[in-house]
């Protein structure tokens, strides 16, 4: 990667400022006050996890949700839908994995302008494919058609999973220093930073419909490439003494481990070269090392935090669950935030 002090291809200048997102948000949870009735579950704090938990008769249940965001632009412009219909199930599950959580149930929620019957059958092909890696089933949906409000199309969904006997939330509050990071490699950009990833192939005229230099297909379909889905590394290791924490790096990139503890340190020194495809990205900017690092998950999308001695086995129980190219990647310590050592980089949080 190149080292650059700086840039001016940053993702708020494209439009998203992670800043004003989590001031707005806090003026949204001040202004809840409201609390479960008894009988109504019990909800658990976990402030700053990737999934809500409440437990009812004595079950725990998680619920998550989130949008496809604009890289369904990508999807409109190269007339491709499977992909991001198998995004809106991803981008979900991952976030139940994240707290060791099983999926079972997944909602879809469709705004379009128009329905268009293609589209929805293509969209339906990502969706199962979703739902099939996702290990969940389609339990409903909501298609709102809204040409004032929506001029194409959003996609998103809410996911539920529930925590087997004996097993408890992953939150990382076992992280220990001295422990391992096992990351588990992404599959291109999943459905995240598309803002900005539109505004630097806009800028730099490359055509969507033929390869990138050194490019094995056409652009549009690199960037399209779906959300890999992890649900089978948290079914193999959750409720394992040795699995410390789990961390998915979707938006904020590698400040997604500072979830797991603020007062901890996670030294990536051992962090696999991201490839050319995010090097030729960041060339078309230029953007800051820094600035990739914190918008992109750069080449790994899951994080195992586990115990030092048990990295062999816990590696040989995901290569039986089919997961094989899990690797260390660095290590947690008592130096508060992230750190790249190879880029000279550190954050301290996650906003």
């Amino acid at each position: 990667m190149a080292r650059r002090a700086s840039a001016p291809w940053t993702y708020a200048a494209a439009g998203v400022d992670r800043g004003e997102v989590g001031g707005a948000l806090a003026a949204l949870r001040r202004r809840i006050r409201a609390r479960v009735p008894p009988g109504h579950g019990r909800p658990l704090s976990l402030p700053g996890h990737y999934a809500g938990v409440s437990e009812v008769d004595g079950v725990r249940i998680a619920v998550t949700t989130d949008t496809v965001g604009t890289k369904v632009l990508l999807a409109a412009e190269t007339g491709r839908w499977s992909e991001v219909g198998e995004d809106m199930v991803a981008i979900n599950v991952n976030d139940l994995a994240a707290l060791g959580a099983r999926p079972f149930g997944f909602v879809d929620t469709i705004s379009c302008a128009r329905p268009d019957v293609r589209m929805f059958a293509e969209l339906g092909r990502g969706l199962d494919r979703g739902l099939v890696a996702g290990r969940c089933a389609l339990l409903g949906g909501e298609t709102a058609v809204v040409p004032d409000l929506v001029p194409a199309i959003d996609l998103g969904g809410t996911a539920i999973g529930f925590f087997p006997a004996r097993r408890a939330p992953v939150t990382g509050s076992r992280v220990r220093r001295g422990d391992v990071l096992l990351g588990i490699p992404s599959r291109g950009l999943h459905a995240n930073g598309f803002t900005l990833v539109r505004r630097l192939v806009s800028k730099a005229r490359a055509p969507l419909d033929r390869p990138r230099p050194g490019g094995r297909m056409p652009l549009g379909r690199e960037l399209l490439r779906p959300t890999r889905t992890y649900v089978a590394v948290s079914e193999a290791l959750a409720g394992d003494p040795a699995l410390h924490g789990l961390a998915h790096l979707s938006g904020g990139g590698v400040r997604n481990l500072v979830r797991l503890g603020s007062r901890l340190g996670f030294t990536l020194d051992a962090w696999p070269d991201p490839g050319p495809f995010y090097r030729w990205l960041q060339s078309l900017g230029p953007v800051a090392d820094r600035e990739m690092f914190q918008t992109f998950n750069m080449g790994i999308g899951f994080v195992a935090v586990v115990t030092p001695s048990a990295v062999d086995r816990l590696t040989g129980l995901l290569r039986r669950a089919g997961v094989r190219d899990a690797r260390p990647i660095g290590r947690v310590d008592g130096r508060p935030g992230v750190h790249l050592p190879a880029w000279g980089l550190s954050y301290r949080g996650y906003a």
